[in-house]
């Protein structure tokens, strides 16, 4: 599969977007309105191309991965490594990992590049293109070759997943920074922007990372192409929820981005093929500043907001019920008449999108 062209269809649909509007004004006569619920169950529609979207073996995949920036003292103090966190998460022993389940969504963790070895585990995908990578203020952080292997992995693991909804988040020591970078160059944002969590932030921890993320940004300054910034700032864990996305946009599944990794991913996917974002609804489980800037590139906000300080993922299986009840408001609410058609009367069912080649 290449990632040069795309068969990602655009969900725009005037038609079917006006039939769905309609769809749910006759239910808010009987019902009332419910609020940003019913934006959301008209996105649901258009990515399904249908007046009823349904849902089926959702999926939460957590990408994990080391980065060689770890080594310049980024990431959280103290933090575990990305290892514990991976066996923590695989044992039950975080709420993400106890919401999915109870939330009926499949989790599967991914082994992308973490550096220690982990133990086998039913729901661990092991497709480490190495342990973790170098350090990008001394090299680009994985080659090109790399890079494609990283995106053509997560293709094949999104192709091979049962559903038509997955959640997608990154962890590893290092991830946040990594994905500063990558957003900080292909938006042409200050990177202070992605690095400031908030007025409380110590000065001195700021200007440490910008220290060290500036000497990564200089060393590739002449770095553009999507894949090139990828390869030069990112993880392994980013370049495979490239490949997630840019599958799933092309089968029309939904896609949720929860997190500051997971847009960094978003925004080199839709840079291949723009109209994946039309797939994507947003979560968050940090209430880090440097995310408000993330979201806003998207022109996105999240669906919840719980002030939470967790696992990413976490704001995904809480967000979903969510996503599960916008559907519902076009698919379960009883009408007292004919269930009616999946499509509007004036148009013909559009042939599904085709998969990536």
């Amino acid at each position: 599969m290449s990632v040069n062209r795309s068969l990602i269809t655009p969900t725009a649909n005037p038609l079917l977007e006006q039939a769905l509007r309609e769809k749910l004004q006759r239910r808010s006569e009987t019902t009332g309105s419910l609020g940003e619920l019913e934006p959301l169950a008209v996105r649901l529609g258009l990515v399904q191309n249908t007046l009823k979207p349904r849902f089926r073996a959702p999926q939460l995949v957590l990408f994990a991965s080391d980065h060689g920036l770890a080594v310049d003292g980024v990431g959280m103090p103290g933090s575990a490594s990305t290892a514990k966190l991976v066996a923590r998460l695989l044992s039950s022993q975080l709420p993400v990992s106890v919401f999915a389940r109870i939330q009926g969504l499949e989790l599967s963790v991914v082994d992308c590049g973490i550096a220690e070895p982990v133990a086998p585990h039913a729901r661990l995908l092991a497709r480490k293109i190495a342990h973790g990578t170098r350090s990008s203020r001394a090299a680009m952080a994985m080659s090109l070759d790399q890079a494609h292997a990283a995106i053509r992995a997560g293709m094949e693991i999104a192709d091979s997943l049962p559903g038509n909804a997955i959640a997608c988040a990154g962890v590893g020591v290092g991830a946040h920074e990594s994905a500063a970078l990558v957003l900080s160059r292909l938006s042409d944002t200050p990177l202070q922007d992605f690095l400031l969590s908030g007025p409380a932030m110590p000065p001195e921890d700021l200007n440490h990372l910008v220290n060290v993320l500036s000497g990564a940004q200089g060393r590739h300054k002449d770095a553009a192409d999507p894949v090139e910034v990828l390869a030069c700032f990112g993880g392994f864990e980013m370049a495979m929820m490239v490949g997630v996305m840019l599958v799933a946009g092309s089968k029309r599944n939904l896609v949720i981005a929860d997190g500051m990794t997971a847009c960094a991913a978003l925004m080199v996917a839709s840079r291949i093929a723009p109209a994946v974002t039309d797939y994507c609804v947003y979560c968050r489980s940090h209430n880090h500043n440097g995310l408000d800037r993330a979201l806003s590139l998207f022109q996105a906000t999240a669906l919840l907001e719980l002030g939470m300080e967790s696992t990413d993922g976490t704001g995904a299986t809480l967000a979903w019920p969510l996503v599960r009840s916008a559907a519902a408001l076009l698919t379960e609410v009883a009408e007292g008449e004919d269930p009616g058609p999946s499509q509007p009367a004036e148009i013909a069912p559009n042939s599904r999108a085709g998969s990536l080649g």
